[in-house]
């Protein structure tokens, strides 16, 4: 390449005009543009009609220039939005997060990625400050991972230093589940792919989706005697439901990563 390259530049100081490529013309167009051409050099050694837009590199008809003339620019998002509230309040509803793309894509460069995000919550108050949410059935779960950035002011003030601390974890077999939950492969719902008929779950109860009255999370199946089927759903996509039964109760949740979920 280096050998035609210098070859090339000695032919264009003998006849000025010959060495016309996608520089020269001020030529650089996206995907397959017919009309996006010059007369000049190919790298194939070939003089004649030469391309500079970013299909030539499949066709193998690229003007000689047309990598230093025309380089790959990838797509340059910016950071993440911080996440929304809740768009609605006292149901199960999403929140967003958005960045935007502060360079595009260009000359066959990196094509931007997903600019929107989106997942399930569930607000505990109103915008009056109206506390409310826990009367909900079935149990609505979302992963365990949520729980990191669940903060304790969205439990109200309601919660004293006393219990502050409480929680607990409950115990389930999966009994059933709709197919919907293993077609989740965006990153924030890929946690539903790891529901799966027969397996033991924990699902971890903690301020603020428990009663500060009660210390309970609606829907624990705390009441049922193991035999009875209860309902759950995933946060984030209704169509992921399904149904277990209550294994037991206890202090800490053991279960690995991917079976390990909370309460909303």
């Amino acid at each position: 390449m280096r050998t035609l390259w210098m070859a090339l530049c000695a032919l264009a100081r003998l006849w000025p005009g010959t060495l016309a490529g996608c520089a020269e013309a001020g030529r650089c167009c996206p995907g397959r543009d017919a009309a996006c051409f010059v007369r000049g050099w190919r790298l194939d050694r070939v003089y004649g009609t030469c391309f500079c837009d970013q299909a030539c590199r499949l066709t193998g008809d690229c003007c000689f220039d047309y990598a230093r003339a025309c380089p790959a620019r990838p797509c340059i998002v910016g950071e993440w939005s911080p996440w929304s509230g809740c768009v609605d309040q006292c149901q199960p509803a999403a929140r967003v997060r958005r960045r935007s793309v502060q360079q595009e894509p260009r000359n066959g460069g990196a094509p931007c990625p997903p600019l929107e995000e989106r997942a399930g919550c569930l607000d505990y108050s109103t915008p009056q400050g109206q506390h409310c949410g826990h009367s909900f059935v079935p149990a609505f779960i979302t992963t365990s991972a949520f729980n990191k950035e669940r903060t304790r002011q969205a439990a109200s003030a309601q919660w004293s230093t006393v219990t502050e601390d409480a929680g607990y974890c409950m115990e389930f077999k999966t009994e059933s589940l709709t197919h919907h939950c293993a077609m989740e492969n965006h990153p924030l719902t890929r946690w539903m792919q790891y529901l799966r008929e027969g397996y033991t779950v924990c699902v971890d109860c903690q301020p603020p989706a428990m009663n500060s009255v009660s210390l309970r999370c609606s829907g624990d199946g705390l009441d049922s005697d193991g035999n009875q089927t209860l309902h759950w759903q995933a946060i984030g996509n209704p169509r992921c439901q399904g149904t277990w039964k209550k294994v037991r109760r206890v202090d800490q949740c053991s279960c690995p990563a991917v079976h390990s979920f909370i309460f909303i």
